[in-house]
């Protein structure tokens, strides 16, 4: 998040998008001698119905409080879906912040003891995707979802995620957007700048992700994951808020072969509990051998 993102997000927003809609999209003719990806500026603002000095002016910053009616014109040529639409006009959004009190991301005991008693494969995760607790099935399943671990970081740099994620290429794709959505206007965490400073130093996937300015929720949802021990698995995904942080459970369809390679990566589990380790901040403690270098 640099200084010129964070102080002009809505024209930052605008210009990654048009540049994703062809002319052809937007009923234009091609043409030619395009000098730039996706829709000129003053085609942004023909379709839209404003004068091309006004949408300059949104492009640039010099107006940051366009009205509503302005914003849904230009979701309109931009195509955005509904959680994009409404990431626009937060952009826009005149009230004054309030401070944010921050305060470490604390996993409830209760949850501790419902880790405990999951059979399935669960953890609990921060904002930024840190893994705050999980239980031993989820190590089994993947020792990425250790404590301590960012499931982001692990997803674009270690090589091992990579392989265990059988479309790694979406997946990463809407992690990334995820993030974006989660940051929302907190741009200045000192969590979320830190995770971003090192993903874009360390990831050339990150850094075109996040020129794009995706936004979107990770919700649940169904994966197929590349087992080293056990094979391909076939997952649902649910994601439970509960308090500031999430509990995420894996688990497969009764009686599919993924259920029978889930209950013996089971049995290939160690039986002593594995003690979650609660970060004292929103930072996690790294291990040792990360960050892997990404691979092309």
């Amino acid at each position: 998040m640099n200084d010129e993102e964070s102080g002009n997000r809505l024209g930052s927003y605008l210009r990654a998008r048009r540049e994703l809609v062809s002319p052809a999209q937007a009923g234009l003719p091609p043409g030619g001698n395009r000098r730039v990806p996706g829709l000129r500026r003053e085609e942004v603002a023909l379709l839209a119905g404003i004068s091309p000095d006004y949408y300059l002016r949104l492009e640039r910053g010099r107006d940051k409080n366009p009205s509503p009616q302005v914003l849904h014109a230009l979701a309109r040529v931009l195509q955005l879906d509904e959680i994009e639409r409404t990431y626009l006009l937060g952009l826009s959004a005149t009230r004054p912040r309030a401070p944010r009190r921050r305060r470490p991301e604390h996993v409830p005991a209760r949850v501790h003891q419902l880790l405990a008693h999951l059979q399935l494969p669960a953890f609990v995760e921060g904002r930024a995707f840190d893994v705050l607790a999980s239980n031993p099935m989820a190590i089994a399943l993947s020792p990425r979802l250790r404590p301590g671990e960012n499931r982001l970081r692990s997803l674009l740099l270690d090589p091992e995620e990579q392989a265990f994620q059988q479309d790694w290429a979406r997946a990463t794709t809407d992690f990334v957007a995820a993030l974006r959505t989660t940051i929302g206007d907190d741009t200045d965490n000192p969590r979320f700048v830190e995770l971003v400073g090192e993903l874009a130093l360390s990831s050339q996937r990150f850094r075109t992700l996040w020129a794009r300015h995706d936004v979107r929720t990770l919700d649940g949802g169904t994966t197929t994951l590349n087992h080293p021990a056990v094979g391909e698995l076939h997952l649902h995904r649910d994601k439970l808020a509960i308090d500031d942080v999430i509990l995420v459970i894996y688990y497969p369809d009764k009686g599919s072969d993924s259920d029978e390679k889930l209950h013996l990566l089971a049995t290939l589990t160690p039986t002593e509990p594995t003690k979650p380790t609660e970060p004292t901040d929103t930072t996690p403690d790294r291990p040792a051998n990360h960050p892997h270098p990404e691979t092309p």
